[in-house]
């Protein structure tokens, strides 16, 4: 029963109407939890994020910016379907008036930037002929859609005026451009134009000129007929306009006048300028003069000298004026105009005074907001004081544009009026005027940094702000709803609060916010709002029109396109930037400015393409760049290297107490400058140079590789570079002369060293210097360490070279019939007393042999051919003794590399192991590579000993063939020759002793070098071997010594002491003969053991029959060469 009963009335309980709201309660306090739990949540994902994050949290770079916010809403409804009201009439004045305005604003800067960069881009010396004729072509219909939007906007007409009217270059090529339609008009065929259509253009380029060109725009406007011809209305005869319309001009005034020249200034100079038209416009159409209220603006203009209207477009407000209304100047009392004219003056002096105290305000003010924009910005908002925060945001972004507004004002009034007036301006004033320029750009880019922020925040506080706005408009809307009289008037006023409240109702838009500001224009008649409510409401709206339009005021504040006309100051800037680098990173600011220019360079009409001017743009910043920091830091830094590294030589002053000294390291923490479409890296810069000069230098003296290296840890070390390792082959203190340079001048080698085969080193024959060079084993083996064992190869192959064109010569001396015929004569001569002289060569012989070549002539110098052949045969020993000496220095340089290597015989393959372990494809790439040094160190260091054999067997064959016979005799020429390098040995060796030791040396083995080296190429060591030539000298020598010892004996009785002093000046110098006949001797005999001279031509060849395989691989390309060898030869 009880069941029953629940189951028919609980639906009927209604526990709703008895409410007593306690569950609406519980809810919100429910809901605050959870929205307090998500905050915490997400600011500590935020914090594990930015722990975890290489950037800083929410800050965007400005030269970077991937991805732009867009925070201006975008209105999609149009204008009829946004005012709507009851009220019909109402609708189409706001509509109208709404339409209007919108036009104005959206023409406003349609055509500045393409009147003011006319003619930029090419210079007059560059600029064809007829180019500025194009340039004015292009221009021309942009100028016709110009003249069909302009209206009623005064400013516009302004500016427009004033940049024609101080557009020198746009005026020239104007003139020129009409010259050039009188050619076309006498000659319309050659230009391919009809002559019909000529008229009309004609016609309408003087309408252009009439309205445009001759100063005439904003005097034309004024100045046309307002009132209607037809009977309709009478605009110049309605008084009840002319006072509504005065009555706005002096609201107006109240409104700029108190806060012109100000620190709170916003947009005060720009509607002064309107106002000013304004003034005009009322003056032409009613032609009357309020003289007190036109001295107030004359007054004015001493708060404000000059105005920018845009870029480098400067106005003064006075001359326009008295310009315009010339009645009233005459009514007005001189002193004034001209006490106008004297501050304009004095405000640059006490400009040029005072902007260095500007800087160090400005500075505190705008660092300290900075600050303050990231403290609050980054504190997480609480949601017991949201509405507070909002203010406090709103307030700190409001401050950042007044600074903005503050320092754009100084900048463009100061640099824009030096430039009008054509006054110099001092390194000062240009150093602190682009220290405000940075200051500037300093401000937009903490915006930009904090865009995500901002831009969350841009949307509360514009919330926020319609909220106060509607609360205001609420209670004036009630004060009229209770007020029971009813008139038109009143609903017209009722209507409009309404619309106002719609309006607001919704998304903040430029349209949106133009409707409320027509609306609450009508709505605040009739005393619907007290003053102190007034006030509030219109300050609420100027926030909201300013938060709103937030980061596009910023931009346009910021915009320093002016720079463009004044670049001039830029190299001063650089040069600024240079001698202060503790703050090097404020050239962001700089260039960010410099970049301001580009998209109003990209309007630029007179042209093929804006391209062409942003190249020109780019090219010129650049150079300067380059000119005025980066070369001079590059030097500098490689400067302070050099002499950091060689301080041991005390160059100059190094005591930073004593010299000032910049620490240029801070332009290596800068960050790299974007610009146009690169990065200026200022650190790679010159990290780059570096390198390339000392990889150049170092190419050109090897020897300094030492010095550079320090040099480039130095820089690593002092300047943070990160410094590229050349690779260059280094060089040691003891190189001595480079193996590639001898090579390359292997002939001036030869004649100008001398080979010691013992020590196997090469002496300087003679130098100017005090010291004479010598090369030694260690100094090839270092070169070879330089330059590869490759070289090795290729210096075998420059002697071959060397060694076909000496023996040209050598084969031209043999076969000449002089020395042809004496040998010949000396060989019979052999032949028949060799039984009686015990089958040796005699001595007289070989003396005879050499009076009798001196007879042939002698050289100026007093040489003999005998003596020149002798230097010959050296030559050629020198650059065998210089193979030898490769051979050798590759040896040591092999060994050296491959000590580590335990077992030469038995060398493990690296590749094939690491294959099996299965290692990755850059380990098997190595391991071969390993491979293949080792096999190349090991096979150079056993191939050396096969050059001499393959010198010897690329010439032999020509050498030994029937075509060569005059060759045979030369074993018979040896031993004259042997007189003749004894005689000049000696001769050599006592000029050591003398003071002038022209000429002297103390070894010249190149001569037994030369003659092994000859022999073994005509086989012919026994032949050679069978005049048995120094035992005949050798007995020569003793029988003559016995015999004056026999005199010394009888002569000692007889006590002649003359006679004896020359007896033992005889001995001496026979012994002297005897020892350098020995030491040649010796010396022959230990380089014929490199020919392997106890081999016969036929034993050789049989052995290469044996080894035919081994001689293939170690012949070489030289084995191919044999061929040449035959045309010398010949």
């Amino acid at each position: 029963m009880m069941a029953a009963t629940a189951e028919i009335v609980s639906p009927d309980w209604e526990f709703d109407r008895f409410d007593d709201g306690s569950q609406k309660i519980h809810a919100e306090v429910q809901l605050k939890n959870y929205g307090k739990f998500l905050e915490e949540y997400t600011s500590q994902l935020r914090r594990i994020e930015n722990a975890l994050d290489d950037s800083i949290g929410d800050v965007w770079d400005y030269t970077l910016d991937p991805i732009a916010l867009q925070l201006v809403p975008c209105e999609q409804s149009s204008l009829l379907e946004l005012i709507k009201t009851e009220n019909k009439v109402l609708n189409k004045v706001i509509t109208v008036y709404a339409a209007l305005c919108c036009e104005i604003k959206k023409l406003k800067y349609e055509f500045y930037n393409g009147l003011l960069f006319y003619g930029e881009g090419a210079t007059e010396s560059s600029m064809v002929e007829g180019e500025s004729q194009i340039q004015m072509g292009r221009l021309i219909s942009f100028l016709q859609t110009m003249y069909e939007h302009l209206g009623e906007l005064l400013t516009v007409l302004l500016t427009m005026e004033e940049i024609i009217e101080t557009h020198a270059t746009l005026k020239d090529h104007w003139t020129m451009y009409k010259r050039l339609l009188k050619s076309v008009h006498h000659n319309p065929g050659k230009f391919g134009i009809h002559k019909d259509k000529l008229k009309p253009f004609e016609k309408l380029l003087l309408k252009l000129e009439s309205h445009l060109l001759d100063g005439m725009l904003f005097q034309g406007c004024v100045e046309q007929q307002f009132d209607s011809t037809n009977g309709g209305v009478a605009v110049s005869k309605n008084g009840t306009f002319a006072e509504e319309f005065a009555h706005n001009i002096r609201v107006i005034f109240s409104n700029v006048e108190v806060k012109l020249g100000e620190a709170s200034e916003i947009d005060q100079r720009e509607r002064y300028v309107g106002l000013c038209g304004l003034f005009v416009l009322h003056f032409y159409i009613f032609r009357t003069v309020d003289k007190k209220f036109y001295k107030s603006l004359l007054e004015a203009c001493k708060k404000v000298p000059a105005i920018t209207l845009t870029a480098n477009i400067i106005w003064y407000p006075d001359n326009f004026l008295i310009q315009k209304v010339p009645v009233a100047a005459k009514l007005i009392d001189r002193k004034i105009v001209q006490s106008v004219k004297l501050q304009r003056e004095n405000y640059l002096q006490t400009k040029a005074q005072s902007l260095t105290k500007d800087v160090q305000s400005y500075y505190v003010f705008v660092s300290a907001w900075m600050m303050k924009m990231e403290s609050i910005l980054s504190k997480e908002q609480k949601a017991d004081k949201f509405a507070e925060d909002l203010t406090n945001r709103c307030n700190i972004f409001v401050q950042g544009f007044l600074y903005a507004c503050g320092l754009s004002n100084i900048i463009k009034t100061t640099m824009n009026l030096y430039m009008s007036m054509q006054k110099p301006m001092t390194k000062t004033s240009v150093k602190s005027l682009c220290r405000l320029v940075e200051l500037l750009k300093a401000v937009e880019h903490t915006f930009h940094r904090k865009s995500m922020v901002v831009a969350d925040s841009v949307s509360h506080i514009t919330q926020h702000l319609q909220h106060q706005a509607l609360t205001a408009i609420a209670v004036a809307k009630k004060r009229v709803i209770s007020d029971k009289k009813y008139s038109e008037q009143r609903l017209d006023v009722l209507s409009a609060l309404v619309l106002a409240e719609n309006i607001l109702n919704g998304p903040s838009t430029r349209q949106r916010r133009l409707i409320v500001s027509l609306a609450l224009s009508v709505g605040t008649q009739m005393k619907t709002f007290k003053d102190e409510e007034l006030l509030p409401l219109l300050l609420v709206m100027k926030k909201l029109d300013l938060i709103s339009e937030l980061r596009e005021r910023v931009r346009s504040q910021c915009d320093c396109c002016f720079l463009y006309w004044h670049r001039a100051v830029f190299p001063i800037y650089l040069d600024d930037v240079y001698e202060n680098a503790v703050d090097a990173s404020r050239l962001h600011y700089m260039f960010s400015a410099l970049w301001s220019c580009v998209p109003a360079m990209m309007q630029a009409r007179h042209l093929e393409s804006y391209e062409v001017l942003l190249e020109s743009y780019d090219k010129e910043i650049m150079a300067v760049m380059t000119e005025h920091l980066l070369d001079k830091l590059c030097k500098e830094i490689e400067k302070d290297l050099r002499l950091s590294v060689h301080t041991h030589l005390q160059l100059d002053e190094r005591n930073p107490f004593k010299v000032g000294m910049k620490d240029l390291a801070h332009f290596f923490s800068v960050k790299p400058i974007r610009f146009f479409h690169r990065f200026i890296d200022i650190k790679a810069y010159v990290t780059h140079y570096l390198d390339k000069t000392f990889y150049n230098l170092t190419t050109v003296a090897l020897h300094d590789w030492a010095t550079y290296s320090e040099m480039r840890n130095l820089a690593t070390q002092r300047y943070g570079l990160t410094m590229t390792e050349p690779h260059l082959p280094s060089q040691t203190l003891e190189q001595g002369l480079d193996v590639l340079e001898i090579m390359r001048n292997i002939h001036v080698f030869v004649s100008r060293y001398l080979y010691n085969l013992n020590n196997q080193i090469f002496i300087e024959r003679t130098s100017n210097n005090k010291y004479l060079n010598t090369i030694n084993i260690r100094h090839i083996a270092n070169s070879i360490r330089t330059h590869g064992t490759g070289i090795m190869s290729t210096t075998v192959n420059f002697t071959y070279q060397f060694l076909r064109k000496k023996f040209y010569i050598f084969s031209q001396f043999m076969y000449d019939e002089h020395i042809k015929s004496r040998l010949i004569k000396d060989i019979r001569y052999f032949r028949e007393v060799k039984d009686q002289n015990d089958q040796k060569y005699p001595f007289e012989r070989a003396e005879k042999f050499n009076r009798g070549i001196r007879k042939l002539g002698l050289t100026p110098d007093g040489q003999s051919y005998l003596d020149q052949f002798r230097q010959l045969i050296s030559q050629i020993g020198n650059a065998m003794g210089y193979v030898r000496m490769i051979r050798s220095g590759g040896l040591h340089c092999c060994s050296n590399a491959i000590r580590f290597v335990p077992d030469l015989e038995d060398i493990v393959n690296f590749e094939e192991l690491v294959k099996e372990e299965g290692l990755s494809e850059e380990t098997q790439k190595a391991a071969k590579q390993l491979d293949t040094v080792l096999s190349d160190l090991t096979r150079n260091s056993a191939e050396g000993t096969e050059y001499f054999k393959m010198l010897v067997d690329v010439f032999a064959p020509e050498f030994r063939s029937t075509k060569n016979i005059h060759l045979r005799n030369f074993y018979s020429i040896v031993p004259p020759m042997t007189l003749n390098f004894v005689e000049h040995s000696i001769n050599c060796k006592e000029k050591l002793n003398k003071k002038n030791k022209v000429g002297a040396a103390f070894t010249d083995d190149g001569f037994a070098m030369g003659v092994a080296y000859i022999l073994k190429l005509l086989d012919q060591y026994q032949e050679f071997d069978s005049l048995h030539w120094f035992q005949s000298v050798r007995e020569k020598y003793l029988k003559e010594k016995r015999a004056v010892s026999k005199q010394q004996h009888v002569q000692s009785n007889n006590q002649d002491e003359k006679l004896l002093q020359t007896m033992n000046l005889t001995q001496k110098r026979l012994e002297i003969y005897l020892q350098e006949f020995e030491v040649l001797y010796f010396s022959l005999s230990s380089a014929r053991i490199f020919f392997r001279a106890d081999k016969t031509a036929a034993e050789e060849s049989q052995e290469k029959k044996e080894k035919d395989d081994t001689t293939k691989e170690s012949n070489g390309d030289l084995h191919s060469s044999s061929t040449p060898a035959d045309s010398v030869l010949k």
